[in-house]
């Protein structure tokens, strides 16, 4: 199946200008964010005790906070609905520190006289581990990001990798201020959608690059911007199906596949539809900027040729036995 037929090359250098302006805008105002509200650290991060509890009808919530009253273990608590009128999430940002005291026993004794209901969750985390999971977190995604730049400038050229890199932080960024505007709590489950949104968009970015270099390879006369337009337009037909199916399925996930991955789903969405972007709007222009230049860069090629060809008649008179 083909969306684009490429008799035509879309300017999209020719848009790049005002593209990074809303990019601009977008990672401040997603930095100011953070600055300004921070990000709210889930249990898994910042230690504490989530109790999920399901009644057979709907969760007596006023209920239920009157009753976790009476208990200081419950100090502080938030009961919210889970998914559901008849879930319900009970999180403290405290453990008990007893280790004899069962906190579902503690819950079930607080709750005893709201209605029929089931203990169906019960996750303790504590400060230490918290902090540790969190330093674990943030060290995983600065190696993902070292790895990245490695593997990039191993492959392609140091423009390129530096471009990559600056896109993909691009693209965490916006994420982590959109799920700090939404007020999500920030768990394993989006560390691994953040990791997740690095090789997505960095899959689509080096499907770009490869075109473009195929196309600096192929041609001498023709202008960097011109070569990148081109490339983008040949990649286009790829990067809408594959950014289409996937947003449907992460779509599908996030309205039907409950609180549980409400989270992930979320910042999934945000990593698709700004990954893509940023695929052609930040990474491009931004090699553009660096001011690639296409004539070195054949020079290059040529002297890498010269000194394989060196080798093979070295290696070819060696076996030949002449020296």
């Amino acid at each position: 199946m083909e969306f684009f037929k490429y008799t035509k090359t879309f300017n999209f250098m020719g848009k790049s200008k005002m593209a990074m302006v809303l990019s601009i805008v977008l990672v401040l105002s997603s930095l100011l964010l953070l600055a300004i509200k921070g990000l709210n650290y889930g249990v898994d991060f910042a230690g504490g005790t989530i109790v999920q509890v399901k009644y057979d009808t709907t969760a007596p919530i006023d209920l239920m906070r009157e009753k976790l009253k009476s208990n200081e273990i419950f100090s502080g608590a938030s009961v919210t609905e889970f998914g559901s009128a008849e879930e319900v999430v009970i999180r403290m940002k405290t453990t008990t520190g007893d280790v004899t005291v069962d906190i579902g026993d503690v819950t079930r004794e607080a709750l005893k006289d709201t209605g029929n209901y089931e203990i169906r969750r019960v996750d303790i985390v504590g400060p230490k581990v918290g902090s540790e999971l969190k330093e674990k977190g943030i060290t995983s995604l600065l190696l993902a990001v070292l790895g990245i730049l490695i593997y990039v400038a191993f492959r392609f050229e140091w423009r390129f990798a530096l471009a990559s890199i600056i896109a993909l932080i691009h693209d965490v960024s916006i994420a982590l201020g959109a799920i700090t505007l939404v007020g999500l709590d920030v768990n394993l489950d989006v560390l691994a959608a953040l990791l997740t949104i690095l090789g997505y968009s960095l899959n689509d970015t080096i499907i770009v690059f490869d075109r473009i270099r195929e196309g600096v390879t192929d041609s001498r006369t023709k202008e960097l911007a011109d070569t990148i337009n081109e490339s983008i337009t040949r990649t286009l037909a790829r990067t809408t199906l594959t950014s289409l199916t996937t947003f449907f399925v992460v779509f599908t996930l996030f309205i039907f596949g409950g609180e549980i991955i409400h989270s992930f789903a979320f910042t999934l969405l945000v990593g698709v539809v700004v990954g893509t972007y940023s695929s052609i709007f930040v990474a491009s222009p931004i090699l553009l900027a660096f001011g690639f230049d296409v004539k070195k860069y054949h020079n290059k090629l040529a002297d890498k040729a010269k000194r394989e060809a060196e080798k093979e008649r070295i290696r070819a008179q060696y076996e030949s036995g002449v020296m």
